[in-house]
Formats: C-alpha cells, structure tokens, sequence
C-alpha cells in the first residue's frame, strides 16, 4: 500500500485554495494574519499525522520494520532471531618433555597472546584422546602434542582469531608448556541480522509443507547460524542404495562440528522428518590444502614480512576459493602455508 503524502508547503495551499473557493471576499492571508497562522498551525499538525501514519505502516510490516518490532512481527509465526554464535575450532597443546602423562581438562582457558579473547576446552567425545573418567584430553607417554576442540568465552565475530594468536594458557596445565591455533578461527557470528531474519522466515514458508528436503534444509539452518550442509537422499553413508534413507553432513565452519551440534541438528530433523524415513547426521570430513611456495622479496622489502604477509593472503584464498572441488561428505579447510 502507497500512501499520498503532502509537504507542508503544499498542506498550506491547498488550504488556503479551499477556504478562498468557500469565502464571498478576499482573505486576509498575509505573514502574522490570524487566518494564516490558523491555516499554518493545522497544516502543521497534519504533517506530523502523516509521520505517525508511516511510522504505524513500517512498524506493521516486516520488509519495513527492524530490531524488537521485527522480533515482535515474527513472534507471530512463533519464529525468534538466532543468537550470536561462539568461534570454534581446535588449538594444540604441546610439552617439550613427554617421559608422562599429562591431562588437558575440560573448560581449561586459553588466550590470545594480548588476553584480549578467551576460549575454552569443549567437550568432544569423538576425540580419541578424551578420558571421561579424568575429565579432559589425555596425552600419553611419548605423546608430545594434542589437538582438541576449543569454544570462545563470548559469542560473536569478537572470537575469530588468526593463525597463531592463541599463545597463552590460561592456567597452568600439569605437563603442558605451550598452545597455538594452526587454523582461523571464523565461524564466530554476531545475532542475525534483520535482513537475514527476513530471508529465514521465507525459507520458514517454503517449509510449512513438512517432510521436504526445504523444510530438512530450513530446520538445519534453524539451528544456529553459520551452518553448512549437504543432504544426501536414497543412500547410506558408506555409499549403498537405501531407499527411504537419507543423511546429512553439517559443517558450523570450522570442519569439526561438536557431538552437542550434530545432535541439536539430529532432534531438528527429526521434528520434520516424514514418518517411517529414516536419516543419520554426520560431520565432514576434513581436507586440508596446504601449499608450499619458495618467493624472493623485492628490494627494500624485509623477507620475513613478505613471507608472513603471502602465508595470510593464501590461507584467506583457500579458504574462499571455489576451485578445490570436495565430494558431499567432505569439506577443505585451509592448513598453514609453506612460505619460504
């Protein structure tokens, strides 16, 4: 619906129009006259009424409106913005002396070298290394380093790190000496976006008819925000024909989604499955692409900071680039750069 507007100037001739179209005599309608001043103040008051009509027509729809009352729009519909997310991703711990065991326990801290983002330890049962009985991730004798899943203290794109910034242990670790991330961290995301929002409750609509591989992909996506998927059909995960079974590979970002995630995306399936199909929900399996590269700085140019500036610039390639093909169950993460 478009509403017809009018500035104040064209209020106040239109007013004056209709009341000299009415009057037997001329009007006084000269600067400081009462008649102006009463043509003047309605007009006024009358511009301002068609603001509160427009504020009432963006509140009232969602393609116009934003923050709480976009929230409050959908809350019809029973849909809610999805949170911030945590950055996740895997940190390793090393020793340089490895004659005994040692435990990396559950929700152990660790930082960026300047203490300005903290992450911890997360549970990660498919971990081969993790001991519920002690707690946390062993390394055995002879085992000099271990790599374990890690989540930010607080949510959002603030715990996206680089290569490398993990360097500190919160506190000390029995046995352990140092940590250090060989991997970003990016799948940290801030709350979503009104414009996200919106796009996610036509995907609701195109949903409502349930069983759908559109209402499979929506309650994936439903789940939290960042995630990535592939949906498989007619076939088990080892490859053979099943009909009436499907699965699915989810990724967060980081290629080693936790077991607390891939089951919130197994419940979510379920809610929409059609009866008797049965489904399974795994986590890709990661490539890493590592490239290796000599180069010569140009003169003037310290080496190191080149070699440094071209290890960054191609991690962020790989990590955005579409021409390292992956099949269904897989997903390629960038490993760290060979630059010499």
């Amino acid at each position: 619906m478009v509403l017809s507007t009018q500035d104040f100037t064209t209020l106040v001739r239109n007013m004056v129009a209709a009341a000299q179209g009415g009057a037997t005599a001329a009007l006084n309608l000269t600067p400081g006259s009462t008649l102006r001043a009463i043509i003047e103040a309605v007009a006024g008051t009358v511009l301002w009424l068609e603001s509160l009509i427009l504020q009432v027509l963006i509140l009232t729809r969602a393609a116009t409106s934003s923050g709480s009352d976009l929230e409050s729009w959908m809350a019809d519909f029973s849909l809610t913005r999805l949170p911030a997310t945590s950055a996740t991703g895997a940190v390793t711990f090393a020793r340089f002396t490895a004659t005994q065991a040692a435990v990396v326990p559950l929700n152990a801290t660790v930082r960026t070298g300047d203490g300005s983002q903290g992450f911890v330890v997360a549970l990660d049962t498919t971990n081969p290394a993790y001991n519920a009985n002690l707690g946390g991730y062993v390394l055995a004798v002879g085992v000099s380093s271990l790599s374990v899943a890690v989540q930010a203290i607080t949510s959002g794109s603030g715990g996206n790190v680089l290569v490398g910034a993990i360097t500190t242990i919160g506190q000390a670790i029995p046995g352990v000496d140092t940590v250090t991330n060989a991997a970003a961290f990016t799948n940290g995301l801030d709350a979503e976006t009104d414009g996200a929002f919106r796009l996610r409750f036509i995907a609701y609509i195109a949903s409502l008819s349930k069983a759908t591989k559109a209402s499979v992909g929506y309650a994936i996506t439903s789940v939290q925000q960042g995630l990535q998927y592939q949906i498989v059909e007619n076939q088990q995960y080892g490859g053979t024909t099943d009909n009436g079974y499907f699965f699915v590979v989810v990724d967060d970002g980081s290629g080693y989604p936790s077991s607390t995630l891939l089951a919130n995306v197994n419940t979510a399936i379920d809610a929409v499955r059609g009866l008797a199909i049965r489904f399974g929900v795994f986590a890709p399996v990661v490539v890493t692409a590592t490239p290796t590269m000599t180069i010569t700085a140009a003169a003037g140019y310290p080496h190191a900071t080149v070699v440094g500036a071209v290890g960054t610039a191609l991690t962020a390639f790989i990590g955005a680039t579409a021409d390292l093909t992956a099949t269904v169950k897989q997903a390629i993460k960038p490993g760290t750069p060979v630059v010499s």
